[in-house]
């Protein structure tokens, strides 16, 4: 009798035993979730895009604002942007002389502004001339070919004429004999739509400024 007890005693046991376990596999109710540490909320959808104001083709894309011209008095219509915070030099005071370095023209890659490594001797033959004629200055004109809009072109003829007097600062000319100015596409050195005219227009050109004291 006590060995039936005992087994219906067990059994009683074991039975209360598998109902709480199955009890615990229900989803709890009205329990707030742990804290997992960062949020799983979606990323905002207006985020500030990646500036892009100019494609892969070197154009300027919407509200991109390109170069203001300003006339210097060297160039017509004021097509040209000339800034003259970079120096004290006004091109417009200074008798021109365009045949001194024609052979130094600095020419470029389309959609590029850097100085290759090409021209090291037209640049040091330049600063040679400009460091030994100190009341001499000198007139960086950045070129550019027609494919782009006319605002980005703008720019670019500047960016390439900075790269250049930059090159010409390292070498110890004195930044009171540089200016710089831009044409961008207005002023081709050859015209055509072949990519011969475009590498001829894609350039910076040399116009020395010469002192007070020149005749010519």
């Amino acid at each position: 009798m006590k060995s039936l007890l005992t087994r219906a005693g067990l059994f009683v046991v074991t039975a209360v035993l598998l109902s709480g376990a199955v009890g615990c596999s229900k989803k709890p109710k009205n329990l707030t979730p742990l804290p997992t540490g960062r949020s799983a909320a979606p990323a905002p959808t207006d985020t500030v895009p990646i500036d892009r104001t100019t494609s892969g083709t070197g154009r300027l894309g919407a509200g991109g604002s390109g170069v203001t011209p300003t006339d210097f008095g060297g160039a017509k219509g004021g097509d040209a942007s000339f800034d003259p915070t970079l120096s004290n030099l006004n091109p417009a005071d200074k008798k021109q002389d365009r045949t001194r370095f024609a052979s130094d023209t600095i020419y470029f890659d389309f959609d590029k502004s850097n100085v290759k490594a090409q021209y090291a001797s037209n640049l040091s033959a330049v600063a040679d001339y400009l460091k030994g004629h100190p009341t001499e200055s000198l007139l960086i004109e950045g070129n550019c070919d027609e494919r782009g809009t006319p605002e980005y072109n703008r720019a670019l003829g500047e960016r390439r004429a900075l790269a250049v007097r930059e090159k010409l600062l390292a070498l110890g000319v004195n930044t009171d004999q540089l200016a710089t100015v831009s044409f961008g596409e207005e002023k081709p050195a050859e015209l055509g739509t072949t990519e011969a005219a475009y590498a001829k227009n894609r350039r910076a050109e040399f116009v020395l400024l010469l002192g007070p004291e020149a005749s010519r």
